[in-house]
């Protein structure tokens, strides 16, 4: 996925870190990144658009519900999106990575949500596609590491550092290590996917407002453009979630009014 953001992120890349576990406080990018993010690439290019696909609708609407923990409205979206194209294994992924945003009992009992939904369907003789598993080996130990920081620093726009990171550096190890490592490496879900997702529980989760002005920087990183955004918010709207939509709207406004302030 193509770096596409402004220049600003050369100096407030450090935001998008943030989303990792919506830490947030005090990460700042390494002197050595400045003026070196814009040539960053991500992980499978995927070529930009001005709309959403049906299938990437869903999942904003998918990750807000699972946030909420509100099963009957998690049932109805995860129908939506099976629907639209998702497959079982895309589905899966968004609920797993979300644990790292919303935590394990929600993580697990939306999975459960989506045994139900797919049991269900089969009963009405619908044959979802289940999708593939990763594609690749996942590394362990130090490579890993090294691995789960690159992905970081592409996603981050930069080196991620900072007082935070300072005063309890094992929790940029795991999230070097587990989230953008281990997970991130999975192939069977593109990064734009995993910002939508993130973006979509986030949205719902009252309080993480600057973790969710980070993922909208995070989200054009890896090739969402501005219209798209907008799209997400207004489909958050539609289904009626409107805190999450008013919440994702001045996220984006502050980020996008940031990085025109920026020389």
């Amino acid at each position: 996925m193509i770096n596409t953001t402004p220049a600003r992120h050369c100096k407030l890349g450090v935001l998008a870190a943030t989303f990792a576990l919506s830490l947030g406080l005090g990460i700042m990018p390494s002197p050595a990144a400045q003026g070196t993010v814009e040539e960053q690439v991500m992980p499978s290019a995927q070529s930009a658009s001005e709309t959403l696909s049906a299938k990437q609708q869903a999942i904003p609407l998918i990750a807000a519900a699972m946030a909420r923990s509100d099963m009957p409205r998690l049932n109805a979206v995860l129908n939506q999106g099976l629907d639209a194209g998702l497959t079982i294994s895309e589905v899966k992924e968004v609920l797993v990575q979300l644990y790292a945003y919303t935590g394990f009992p929600r993580s697990l009992n939306a999975l459960a949500e989506l045994m139900k939904v797919v049991e269900e369907r089969n009963r009405r003789g619908i044959q979802d596609a289940p999708g593939r598993e990763p594609s690749g080996i996942i590394p362990t130990g130090n490579e890993l590491l090294v691995v789960g920081k690159a992905n970081q620093t592409h996603i981050a726009g930069a080196p991620v550092q900072g007082p935070l990171f300072d005063f309890a550096p094992i929790i940029n190890q795991y999230l070097q290590a587990h989230l953008f490592g281990a997970i991130f490496e999975r192939d069977n879900l593109d990064w734009q996917s995993r910002e939508l997702a993130t973006v979509g529980a986030l949205a719902a989760t009252p309080g993480v407002e600057a973790q969710l002005r980070s993922h909208m920087a995070a989200s054009m990183r890896v090739g969402l453009t501005e219209s798209q955004l907008r799209q997400l918010i207004q489909v958050l709207a539609d289904h009626g979630d409107t805190d999450a939509a008013k919440r994702a709207r001045e996220a984006l406004d502050t980020q996008l009014a940031g990085a025109t302030r920026q020389p």
